[in-house]
């Protein structure tokens, strides 16, 4: 029951109490209407009669704000668990992409180590290919025939023909530190012998019985040192700039 009708019903029930009072009044021969009055403003006032349902009027009150307040919770529970839900959507769409991202990284990763890989077994058979032409081609040290001494121009013509082209400069930059193009080159102090410095010098027998006084010998013995020991010339030649020997 609101104020309103609380009211109301006392402002009503003044009115029935005037009315029989007015009607008593009538009865009994009183006519004050001065007493008439002042009940018909007590009740319009309420002040007295609206003392009567004041509890109640106060119930009505505290349900109401009891009722606001659940439903704000509800409100607010209900608004609290649609934020959590997007909240947790949008990190659940995050995490899809990173991981999306992540499997597409790991993927192309794998696919540059594959590559790199065929990549380095196709350099590494042409190189095998090319140590195994080095060690075949070229004409051999016999097909030379022996002189009673040479020149380093000489000596270096020799080599050209013995030596792949593509290995041929590495040989000389290594033949150039040990012995200047000299055949009969002799370390005092270590004994190497020769255009490659065998040490000892015996080892280019090997190669030909010659090997003292035959360059195409002692060119075939280093080459084939290089190769067997380095894979190439060049990787002879790789070493020696790192260490200063071979």
């Amino acid at each position: 029951m609101s104020r309103i009708s609380v009211r109301g019903f006392a402002v009503a029930s003044a009115t029935a109490v005037t009315t029989v009072g007015a009607v008593v009044g009538v009865a009994s021969g009183n006519t004050q209407s001065s007493n008439s009055n002042d009940l018909e403003t007590t009740a319009s006032d309420g002040t007295l009669l609206a003392d009567i349902p004041a509890g109640q009027h106060a119930q009505v009150q505290t349900t109401s704000v009891a009722q606001q307040a659940d439903a704000q919770a509800m409100a607010a529970d209900t608004a609290a668990k649609k934020s959590a839900a997007e909240a947790a959507r949008k990190q659940a769409a995050k995490d899809a992409v990173a991981k999306q991202q992540a499997a597409e990284k790991a993927e192309k990763a794998e696919k540059a180590e594959a590559a790199a890989k065929k990549a380095a077994d196709k350099k590494e058979r042409e190189e095998a290919a090319e140590n195994k032409a080095s060690r075949s081609s070229g004409r051999d040290a016999g097909s030379f025939a022996p002189q009673s001494s040479y020149s380093v121009s000489q000596v270096q013509a020799m080599a050209r023909q013995m030596v792949p082209a593509g290995q041929f400069q590495c040989f000389s930059n290594i033949v150039n530190h040990e012995s200047t193009w000299n055949y009969k080159a002799t370390n005092a102090s270590s004994g190497a012998y020769g255009l490659v410095q065998a040490l000892p010098g015996t080892k280019m027998a090997s190669a030909g019985a010659d090997w003292r006084t035959n360059p195409a010998t002692q060119i075939k013995w280093g080459l084939n040192y290089m190769n067997d020991r380095y894979g190439s010339p060049c990787g002879a030649w790789d070493f020696w700039q790192a260490n200063n020997w071979y």
